[in-house]
């Protein structure tokens, strides 16, 4: 297994982004991009314009208009697979082997609406019953699972820490950050006792944000942010991962994504 760089990032419209998607493997030159919110049907997906950026492998789970995860590698995949949750085919989940005994799953946790309340509001009640499923699914194969190398990354749509906000006591009733989405999001980590790479490097003390409203302009001098986009790995790669890193300045790059890169360099 060579030593490698991935980066995380919901893109917001893969065709819109193009440019900064070259931008991001100009000035950072990632070897795995997982990107979410693709939004590219598979015969509208830009191959050769991915391809030409270096990644001539392309795990593609998509749809039309909304939704859809992909992992481009400068890599060989060994397998690819697209899963389903909550009895939706909605283009959410896709799992990869790579070097051998290396899984990545590219994961997009369904946002989940404005309201709070999962009788209310079904989106709400879909994003709980999908982190349910994956924990299930996990936590019935954990003797065998916990043992592999797995790296789970992608926009969870969930900041579980105090300092994953801008402001804890105000956000505890907004969709992201209440406490029944945080406390499924702990079942899902405690599922394969992953480590959240970001509060390994960082404090819980430290505030760390990956994604900026677009309903804030001055997003940089407010710095509202919410750290939805995480990078999960089990524990035979508990000493394999260095430099963490948010990319905050391409929240500022022209027409940009609400969330930011996040990327973690592995080292076996």
């Amino acid at each position: 297994m060579p030593n490698f760089r991935l980066a995380t990032w919901n893109v917001n419209s893969i065709r819109i982004r193009l440019d900064l998607l070259k931008k991001l493997v100009e000035t950072k030159s990632p070897d795995i991009l997982c990107l979410q919110e693709i939004k590219a049907k598979p015969e509208d997906f830009p191959y050769a314009e991915v391809k030409a950026l270096g990644y001539p492998y392309i795990a593609l789970y998509s749809q039309a208009g909304y939704n859809g995860v992909g992992i481009f590698s400068k890599y060989p995949f060994d397998e690819e697979q697209q899963l389903n949750w909550v009895g939706k085919k909605d283009a959410r989940h896709i799992q990869v082997r790579i070097f051998g005994d290396v899984e990545i799953n590219n994961i997009y946790i369904p946002a989940g609406g404005d309201i709070p309340d999962p009788i209310e509001n079904i989106s709400f009640a879909h994003k709980l019953t999908f982190m349910d499923d994956i924990s299930e699914y996990w936590e019935q194969r954990k003797t065998d699972l916990s043992n592999k190398k797995i790296i789970t990354c992608g926009d969870f749509n969930v900041a579980p820490k105090e300092n994953d906000v801008w402001n804890h006591k105000q956000l505890l009733k907004i969709v992201s950050h209440t406490p029944v989405e945080v406390e499924r999001l702990k079942r899902l980590k405690e599922s394969l006792d992953y480590i959240d790479i970001a509060r390994a490097v960082h404090p819980d003390s430290e505030k760390i944000f990956s994604w900026w409203s677009y309903r804030n302009p001055n997003w940089a001098t407010n710095n509202k942010g919410r750290r939805l986009d995480h990078i999960w790995v089990t524990q035979p790669l508990k000493d394999a991962f260095k430099n963490y890193e948010i990319l905050k300045e391409a929240r500022g790059w022209e027409r940009p994504s609400d969330h930011v890169p996040v990327m973690v360099n592995f080292a076996i």
